[in-house]
């Protein structure tokens, strides 16, 4: 049974991988726990990609996440929630916990993605490409709430810090030039 899942996962990422460039067609599982990719998502024109955790000092972010979601949805940004772990242990609950805390809390509606590691050996394949040598805004991710913004050609075009805001000037301009 445990091949028969594994094989229908890769058949449902290569199906996938086959509809989005780049970076949208690395393959990633929803927070229920389906295969997918970001380029899965009818209508994106502009995917923004935020490692997300519930007990950092950053996680009132979501709800700008939210607002900047809501503001720019309708033109075709996708806002990606991949819950992390990895710093400072931010991220303990399951991925069924992390959505009912986001519903909740901060009234969540956009794609949240099964929890991921995104620094060291075990780093999911998206991040070690979001980072990587040949992204073109290489480097590591310091904290929880990083931001990246990916364009329709699958490409990463900027990356912001924990500490710009979803309603920053800097973000919103990029998200604006992206969705052109």
């Amino acid at each position: 049974m445990k091949y028969i899942a594994s094989a229908l996962f890769l058949f449902a990422a290569f199906a996938s991988a086959e509809e989005a460039p780049g970076l949208l067609a690395v393959p990633v599982k929803d927070i229920d726990g389906k295969a997918t990719t970001l380029g899965a998502v009818k209508g994106g024109k502009a995917w923004l990609v935020v490692n997300v955790a519930s007990q950092c000092g950053y996680t009132r972010q979501y709800a700008g996440l939210q607002a900047l979601y809501e503001r720019y949805k309708s033109r075709g940004l996708v806002v990606a929630g991949f819950p992390c772990n990895d710093f400072g242990g931010q991220e303990p609950a399951t991925e069924k916990a992390i959505k009912k805390f986001c519903q909740a809390n901060f009234q969540v509606t956009f794609p949240l993605y099964a929890k991921v590691a995104i620094k060291g050996s075990e780093a999911h394949p998206l991040f070690e490409k979001l980072t990587g040598k040949s992204s073109g805004h290489p480097g590591p991710v310091g904290w929880n709430f990083h931001k990246f913004l990916i364009g329709a050609d699958g490409k990463l075009l900027a990356r912001f810090g924990s500490d710009v805001e979803p309603d920053s000037a800097e973000l919103e301009k990029a998200i604006e030039q992206a969705l052109k």
